[in-house]
């Protein structure tokens, strides 16, 4: 079952290894980036960097939802971490089971603006995250678990 989607830039470090894996009582931690998959020295500082007795699940994104909609997840609370926006987008087209998306962190890039202390957001973004809202996947902003949830639409001017 997916405890959390969360799109991190980052992908796993203190505050997903630690603060949200322990606030959702999270068993397997699932990362779906397609460039990571290939990345050997990444994976490895991935793996070291998760908590012990969570499970580390590194795959492509095609590979993550295929997992997740075979029902293999399932007996697991699950912690899904992607790099981007589209990534999240393209999980969530693929998988009826992601029902929300926490932002947590994307990079500061050329074109983009603010919209919150750590995520910036191009008009690409902001149409896709657009877009997973139209599906009914509820979007907001949350770096740790102590903070407040900011709905996506209270920073967005729609």
């Amino acid at each position: 079952m997916i405890k959390l989607c969360r799109v991190d830039h980052r992908l796993l470090h203190g505050q997903v290894a630690f603060s949200w894996t322990n606030e959702l009582s999270a068993d397997c931690i699932l990362i779906a980036n397609d460039a990571v998959v290939h990345d050997e020295v990444f994976k490895t500082t991935m793996k070291l960097a998760k908590p012990s007795g969570v499970k580390l699940v590194i795959k492509n994104l095609e590979d993550s939802i295929k997992a997740i909609n075979s029902g293999v997840t399932d007996t697991y609370r699950l912690l899904v971490v992607v790099k981007t926006i589209h990534d999240a987008n393209v999980l969530s087209a693929g998988c009826p089971a992601v029902h929300s998306l926490n932002l947590g962190g994307t990079i500061r890039r050329e074109g983009c603006r603010q919209i919150s202390k750590a995520i910036f957001i191009s008009d690409k973004d902001e149409a896709e995250l657009k877009e997973l809202q139209q599906r009914g996947v509820s979007v907001f902003i949350q770096q740790l678990p102590a903070e407040s949830p900011i709905a996506l639409e209270h920073v967005l001017h729609q």
